[in-house]
């Protein structure tokens, strides 16, 4: 890998990171966590949270990204 494609890959993770976290901040991601899969068990002194699904999800997309940066 050459200097340039390594700069526009972390200009790339650059700018994705900085549309995640917009998304964020603006409540469009507020289903994350949410989701039919995701555990939550609570008492009234504690609570347990297992994001089962949302971490499959995670696992899914980052495998695609890995796939596609493997292929450059």
């Amino acid at each position: 890998m050459d200097e340039r494609t390594l700069g526009m890959l972390i200009v790339g993770l650059g700018v994705t990171t900085v549309v995640i976290g917009l998304l964020i901040a603006s409540g469009s991601l507020s289903w994350f966590g949410r989701l039919p899969g995701d555990l939550r068990f609570g008492t009234a002194n504690t609570r347990v949270y297992v994001p089962l699904t949302s971490m499959l999800l995670v696992s899914v997309l980052l495998s695609v990204v890995a796939s596609l940066i493997r292929r450059l």
